[in-house]
Order: structure tokens, then C-alpha cells, then sequence
């Protein structure tokens, strides 16, 4: 997502609501947000990056994603990726789905689990779709009661703002004939993949928006906009889902206003594995400027964004962040501090993109994290058999703790480039081998994770 001057009155406002300079700490009771767990009742921890292929249609679609892709996540220590896939490709002709753009999909799909990355398939939109010169919802699904459109190509994310795409979200939202066409995507996308052992869920819709009332400021028409369009689209989406795919978890997003520190106005997501996947993005950093410590704005955002998760009981992923320019003097610092407050709440996150070059691309040419990106890739527990009472890394020593109360099975660690850099240890009734341990059952085990001398 890129912000624009528009969000950032509503930032100035949230800032103030959300109560900036609140310890982050201070933001949640200790286990009021519950963990993402898999089908063993492991408790899992996310790291990955978004990937992407928006250049790419018919033939070329996702030809920029390739196996070295997920060779170099997974060489990182990172074992998840958001993929972001388009309802334009899937269906460019109303009822005929593509199924050579399924193939392209099962095939990312392939490499990915070959890596063991696990992966969240993102239904993609920016701007709509193409009818406005982006990608995401059909032409043939768009639909704006002959209002204008103006492109606005040096601030892009403005375009959510014209009367076309506002009132092309109102249809899609109210229209029986796109609910039922949207909801059929999500069943096609949920029975060719419910079975392929790199899903671990479906993120329903990228960054949805709206259409605003007359006088409505824009935090208003955000949390309206969550309560009465998106809580019942996400509802039917959801039972579509569930209509052919039963074990994976659905991942729900509030508006982009919610990275600028304003409390969502969604509803409950009346099914059992709903997990709720905010962006983490800041009107100025998106802009180009330095991290400012002082602004408060990581505690504002931590203190809004834990409210729904506490309320509803449902686990915290975030789908996108990271800054357009992470070199900056302060950028150290800011990722130093989002990582702490992003360990505190959510399950996991993606960062935003996995791609080979510059501006918001994570990777330099040899596949090696970029400048204070690099920050991103640590240790860590990527499914611990049992309860974790504490885990932290250390950035200043590079060192990874683990305490929990073992479980049946079999605890995973990560760590970045290969084992022979780091040493994992174990304290209490258990032993390692390799990156995996196994305890025993109901006994309090601690590891530790550091690099060798």
C-alpha cells in the first residue's frame, strides 16, 4: 500500500485518539490475543514477505515469481509468503475461470512447499481494478453509474478517493449478482488449492475500501464502511470458503485507515479460523520520510490495532508493512522498534515485497536482505509443541530464547543462512537435532538460539 496526504489527516486525528506515547507494553493483557496454531495445536510464528507479480498478465502472469523466490526466503530463515493473486487473471470473462492462471498458481504453490514456506493466497486489489488502470477486481465486475474518474499517476493511492472507484466498491459490496460472482471465485480458489500441503489460509480481499457519505470525515466512513459492508462480505466469502475448504484459516482486513491508528469498525467473522491481518503502514515513512521515534506512532498504532483481536478472540497476523525507503538515518531504529511491538500482539507478518532491487524491494541482486531490512531476518520458533510462557530476541547479542511448557510433538526453530552459523541449546528434559525439538510432555524447556563463536 502506498498512503497519500488524504490519509494523513486522518492520522493527525488518530494519533490523539489512540492515546500516542502509551508504553506498548501497556497495550494488551497477557494473553487476551490467542496464537495461530496449526493442525498438530502447535503454536506458530510467521516471517515471510509479500510476492508479487503486478506487471504480468495472460501468458507472463506470475513469471516473476520463481523458484529462487522461495530459495532465498527459506535460505533467510523466513517460512511464509503472502501471495498475491488476481480475480482479473482468474476470471477475465465473467463464468470462464483460467485454468492455465490455476496452473500458474499451483505451480508457485509447488515451490514454495519444496522450501517449506507456508503460504496465504491474497485476493489482490489496488485501485479496484483494471477499469482504472490497476489490477484486481474484473472489468466485466466494475461498475460506477457513469461517475469520473481522474488518474492521479504521482499519488495513486488518491484514486481510492474519485467518485468511479467508490461507488464501484458500493456495487460490489450490494450487487446479488457480484456477491454471488465474488463469493464463486473463492470457492474455485478453495477447491483447486484446499488440499495442497503449502496453504495455510486466504487473505479474502487486499486492502478494501469504500464509498463516502456527504460529510462524512474519513475515520467515520472507514469504521462504517467495516461494520456494515465488510463484516457481511467477509461473512459470505468466509461460508463460500468453507463450502470447499474446511481446515485452513481465512484472514480478514479492516481498511487501510487502521495503519494510521484508527480502531475498526468490523464486526465478528462468525467462523472459527478468522484471523484478522492489518497493514502496518505511516503516511510519512510511505512519503519517502525518516522514522521518528518521538511521534508515537508504532504505540498508537499497537494500542488501536489490538482492540478488534482482544474484543473478538482471534489471532493477529499483519498481511503488509515496511517503509518505501529503509536506508534513512532513524530506519535502524524503526525496525527495531516495530519488530519489539510486532512480537507483542500478532502471530506473524509479511513484509512488504520480496522483489530484487530498490525502493520497497527486500532482496539485493545475491538474494541477501537489504540494508536495515536485513534487521527482519532472526531466529525464531516457527511451531512450538506446547505453551510458550516467554520468547525474545536479543538484537544486541543475536540471540533467540525460547521457555514453554512442552506438548506431544515436535518444536521448529528458523534461523537465517545456514545451521552451521548458529548453536541451539536446550534446557530442561529435552533434546535438539538439528532445528527441531523434541521434550518431554508437560515439562518446562527452555532453548536458546545464538551464533556460534
Amino acid at each position: 500500500m502506498r498512503t497519500n496526504k488524504f490519509l494523513a489527516a486522518v492520522g493527525c486525528c488518530a494519533v490523539l485518539a489512540a492515546g500516542a506515547g502509551v508504553p506498548a507494553a501497556d497495550a494488551r493483557e497477557a494473553g487476551a490475543i490467542p496464537r495461530l496454531t496449526d493442525e498438530q495445536g502447535r503454536t506458530l510464528t510467521l516471517r515471510g514477505w509479500n510476492v508479487e507479480d503486478k506487471a504480468h498478465r495472460g501468458d507472463q502472469a506470475l513469471s516473476a515469481i520463481t523458484e529462487r523466490t522461495f530459495r532465498d526466503l527459506r535460505a533467510n530463515g523466513f517460512g511464509f509468503a503472502r501471495l498475491l493473486v488476481f480475480w482479473d487473471d482468474l476470471e477475465p470473462v465473467r463464468g470462464q475461470y483460467s485454468q492455465a492462471y490455476l496452473r500458474k498458481i499451483q505451480r508457485v504453490l509447488d515451490w514454495a512447499h519444496r522450501y517449506d514456506v507456508r503460504v496465504v493466497i491474497d485476493a489482490h486489489q489496488d485501485v479496484f481494478g483494471p477499469a482504472f488502470g490497476h489490477r484486481g477486481i474484473p472489468e466485466w465486475a466494475t461498475r460506477t453509474d457513469g461517475l469520473p474518474f481522474t488518474p492521479h499517476p504521482d499519488d495513486w493511492f488518491s484514486e481510492y478517493y474519485e467518485p468511479a472507484v467508490q461507488r464501484a466498491f458500493t456495487h460490489l459490496y450490494g450487487d446479488e449478482d457480484l456477491r454471488k460472482a465474488q463469493a464463486a471465485m473463492w470457492q474455485v480458489l478453495a477447491r483447486r488449492f484446499a488440499h495442497h500441503p503449502a496453504v495455510l489460509g486466504y487473505d479474502l480481499i487486499n486492502e478494501p475500501m469504500g464509498e463516502f457519505r456527504e460529510g462524512e470525515d474519513p475515520a467515520t466512513a472507514a469504521r462504517r464502511i467495516e461494520a456494515e459492508q465488510l463484516t457481511p462480505m467477509y461473512n459470505r466469502l468466509a461460508r463460500a470458503v468453507r463450502s470447499a475448504d474446511r481446515r485452513h484459516w481465512v484472514f480478514v482486513e479492516p481498511t487501510p485507515t487502521v495503519g494510521e491508528g484508527v480502531p475498526t469498525g468490523l464486526g465478528r467473522i462468525k467462523d472459527p479460523k478468522a484471523v484478522y491481518a492489518p497493514h502496518f503502514y505511516n503516511t510519512a515513512m510511505e512519503a519517502g520520510a525518516d522514522y521518528d521515534p518521538s511521534a508515537g506512532w508504532i504505540e498508537s498504532y499497537e494500542s488501536a490495532v489490538t482492540a478488534y483481536p482482544k474484543k473478538y478472540g482471534v489471532p493477529v497476523v499483519v498481511g503488509e508493512w515496511g517503509p518505501l525507503n529503509s536506508e534513512l538515518p532513524h530506519m535502524a531504529r524503526f525496525y527495531t522498534d516495530a519488530l519489539a511491538s510486532l512480537a507483542r500482539y500478532t502471530s506473524g507478518w509479511a513484509g512488504y515485497v520480496w522483489c530484487y532491487g530498490g525502493g520497497y524491494c527486500a532482496a539485493d541482486a545475491g538474494g541477501a536482505p537489504r540494508g536495515n531490512k536485513a534487521l527482519t531476518a532472526t531466529p525464531y520458533a516457527r511451531a512450538v509443541a506446547g505453551r510458550v510462557r516467554s520468547q525474545a530476541y536479543d538484537p544486541s547479542t543475536r540471540t533467540y530464547r525460547l521457555v514453554y511448557v512442552a506438548g506431544r510433538g515436535t518444536t521448529e526453530l528458523s534461523v537465517p543462512s545456514a545451521l552451521r552459523g548458529w548453536r541451539v541449546r536446550v534446557a530442561g528434559p529435552g533434546a535438539v537435532r538439528g532445528l527441531s525439538v523434541r521434550a518431554v510432555a508437560g515439562a518446562t524447556v527452555t532453548v536458546t538460539v545464538a551464533p556460534r563463536a
